[in-house]
């Protein structure tokens, strides 16, 4: 991912919590929490506090950000507390996955990403999750006012229906609508998914 409007937004934030005592999980990672298990992806992890948490309950995770500040973050504390956490600075519009995981988590990354980059994305992660695990997938939906963080060009507002209706065949375990907030007066309007893949069919 380049340098862009996004990066340097999220940059400015990171760099002021670095010095921040007891960061913790905003309400989107703490309802995640709980469906994390195994070999976990935490796809634009930020400042890594969910993937702490997960390594914390036993999960072994690989933790990806555009952010070099979160990332050096996340690579500290996990040392410091011996923590299964394999953190890694990467364009995540142009990762493409290695590996299969238990549980996938994507919380405020994919409306970043220019659309098809987006839906790209977003199946990629899908593909990567094994029968049977969990995906937590969060974005902002048309409805938001708030714009400060987006690139003009690179962005993506996905309709109200469209995450949910991306898990069709899945077991929908929840799908949530929230708003809060913003300076000025302004929005942001989410969508929050939490899928469970379809276990393998046996062949007889």
């Amino acid at each position: 991912m380049s340098a862009d409007r996004g990066i340097r937004f999220f940059d400015r934030q990171f760099k002021q919590q670095v010095h921040e005592k007891g960061l913790g999980l905003n309400p989107f990672e703490q309802a995640a929490l709980p469906h994390l298990r195994g070999h976990m992806l935490d796809f634009g992890c930020g400042m890594g506090q969910l993937a702490i948490a997960a390594a914390r309950a036993g999960c072994s995770v690989l933790a990806l950000d555009a952010s070099e500040v979160a990332i050096e973050h996340l690579r500290k504390a996990a040392t410091d507390e011996t923590l299964n956490i394999d953190a890694r600075k990467a364009d995540l519009r142009e990762h493409r996955l290695q590996e299969d995981f238990d549980s996938i988590v994507s919380i405020g990354l994919l409306m970043f990403f220019d659309c098809n980059t987006a839906r790209r994305s977003l199946a990629d992660l899908k593909a990567h999750l094994r029968a049977g695990g969990t995906m937590v997938v969060n974005v902002l939906i048309q409805g938001t006012t708030y714009m400060d963080m987006f690139d003009q060009d690179s962005y993506c507002l996905f309709d109200r229906e469209t995450l949910s209706s991306s898990f069709e065949g899945w077991e929908m375990i929840s799908s949530e609508f929230s708003d809060f907030p913003a300076p000025g007066g302004l929005n942001k309007a989410f969508s929050t998914v939490v899928a469970r893949k379809p276990a393998a069919v046996r062949q007889p």
